[in-house]
């Protein structure tokens, strides 16, 4: 069977950060003028008062410092509560094109080639800006790659389900060299006014160059050793916008058409299945949990992680022995869907030696899980 390696990685990082201190401040006053406005209503039991956020509420729940975006004034303006962009004409590059075109380049220039010798597009990410044409076909278009694009979306694990797109493709020859781009403008899709999630989410976009190994050129290569994928249905992370919706004449600003979940659900069903997964995933290549050097996991929540890792090898990631198992990126960009586990890994490897082997893992909604075990050469 064919050697396949993620030869090269980029990061574009949006220009805009909100810390937990202008996120407060933004919702409490959109809390107090919410409050002020139903006054009557709350007073007869008719509807219930916002509550007030906190720094430490939300420090304790996720981990999260700040965020980056790609935009924040109307985000903190408590009149609006969500981005402000610009529309663009059909003629020019999407929002979502810009920023996958950024972290791509830099993707293909540190795997050491040029654009026009990818031969294969796919753009992985839990929202896409547009139902078609395909987000990839654009992003290829502006990159000058060659080949076929291709949009997916499996939540905050697209990125660990596009990898294993990416490697069967080049294993079976149906490409030579595949981009994966991860443009996750998450500021667009959350409920800023919601105290139990207007703070998780920030914007970023990540991609990965794969290619045969025998081929690759770059100074850096990890051999990917295995991918597994599992997808098990559940209601408890969901988005309801989508094209359907004019024709059901509801509100599109309705709660429902932007991020939700049930978060205690969630951290209780989704830790156990997320451990399991890549314990089994490591068994079916003779590897146990302990011979990992690190675990590169999806970006939601702290807690969550420490778990995950304590479940499958006992340690304890709140100190710098966990933290060096499996980084956090959480408290600098927050939760951003796909891209974290790939954050994490183009952020923490350049320490790791030859012959080390790191486990990059996603889960979210779905629910679906991701894993890809990597060694490095």
């Amino acid at each position: 069977m064919k050697n396949v390696v993620i030869s090269g990685t980029g990061l574009f990082t949006p220009p805009h950060v909100i810390t937990n201190e202008e996120l407060v401040a933004s919702f409490n006053a959109y809390a107090d003028l919410q409050n002020a406005k139903h006054t009557a209503a709350i007073a007869a039991g008719e509807r219930a008062a916002i509550p007030h956020s906190s720094v430490e509420f939300i420090e304790k729940a996720s981990g999260i410092r700040q965020r980056y975006v790609l935009e924040k004034d109307g985000v903190l303006d408590p009149t609006r509560m969500k981005p402000r962009f610009a529309p663009r004409p059909d003629e020019a590059l999407s929002l979502m094109a810009e920023i996958a075109v950024d972290a791509g380049a830099k993707a293909i220039a540190a795997a050491g080639l040029q654009p026009g010798q990818i031969d294969a597009v796919l753009c992985a990410a839990a929202n896409m800006q547009r139902a078609y044409p395909a987000m990839a076909c654009e992003i290829q278009a502006a990159l000058g790659c060659g080949g076929y694009g291709f949009d997916m979306n499996v939540a905050c694990s697209s990125a660990t389900f596009a990898l294993q797109q990416a490697v069967d493709a080049v294993r079976n020859g149906s490409a030579t060299r595949v981009l994966i781009v991860n443009p996750e403008i998450t500021s667009a899709h959350l409920e800023w006014r919601d105290r139990d999630c207007h703070f998780i989410f920030g914007d970023v976009c990540t991609a990965l160059v794969v290619e045969a190994e025998d081929t690759a050129v770059g100074a850096e290569r990890w051999r990917v050793r295995g991918t597994r994928l599992l997808t098990q249905y559940s209601n408890h992370i969901r988005n309801n916008a989508g094209f359907i919706n004019r024709c059901e004449d509801t509100d599109p600003d309705a709660r429902d058409k932007t991020f939700m979940q049930e978060g205690r659900k969630v951290f209780k069903e989704v830790v156990p299945m997320a451990a399991e997964h890549i314990e089994r995933h490591l068994h079916t290549l003779a590897l146990e949990p302990t011979q990992v050097r690190r675990f590169w996991l999806h970006q939601a929540n702290l807690g969550m992680n420490q778990l995950v890792i304590k479940k499958l090898v006992g340690a304890d990631l709140s100190g710098t022995q966990g933290h060096d198992l499996a980084p956090i990126i959480l408290g600098e960009y927050a939760n951003t869907a796909s891209a974290g586990s790939i954050i994490a890994f183009h952020k923490h490897r350049a320490d790791l030696r030859a012959g080390d082997v790191g486990v990059i893992c996603s889960f979210g909604a779905g629910y679906s899980i991701g894993s890809v075990v990597v060694e490095r050469l």
